[in-house]
């Protein structure tokens, strides 16, 4: 008994377009991720100096700021009137040098106390400033 008289029967067909899509996509990862690389060198011989290497030496000035507002440049308290006096013991003590500034500060200080030291040493000149802090225990 064949039901199927007129119906012819269908042949299984492969769909090579999603084939294609993934090799595609294959293929740019592949090229993305490789690395192409070319090393080339220039081969030279470097001079040699016998002198020792000279240290550079910095001048260091610290800033001491207490908790009350007292400030202290090189251990030798002064009195703050305004950013411009300190910045002119700044560049007293910096003696025609460019120091670093140090800033002490308490924990307890105010903030304003330690933007007046920043702003001193800008009127300055003085560009390289760092803050000293301790480690805890």
């Amino acid at each position: 008994m064949n039901f199927r008289r007129g119906r012819q029967r269908e042949e299984p067909e492969i769909n090579f377009i999603p084939l294609i899509d993934l090799m595609l996509v294959i293929l740019i990862f592949l090229m993305a991720t490789t690395t192409y690389s070319k090393f080339s060198e220039l081969k030279i011989n470097l001079p040699t100096a016998a002198a020792d290497k000279q240290e550079a030496k910095t001048v260091e000035i610290e800033v001491a700021v207490s908790s009350s507002g007292g400030y202290a440049v090189n251990g030798q308290r002064i009195n703050f009137t305004d950013a411009a006096a300190l910045a002119a013991e700044l560049r007293r003590v910096a003696n025609g040098q460019e120091p670093v500034i140090v800033v002490n500060a308490d924990s307890n200080t105010s903030h304003q106390s330690v933007i007046n030291v920043m702003e001193a040493a800008r009127l300055a000149g003085f560009g390289r400033l760092t803050f000293a802090t301790q480690t805890p225990q």
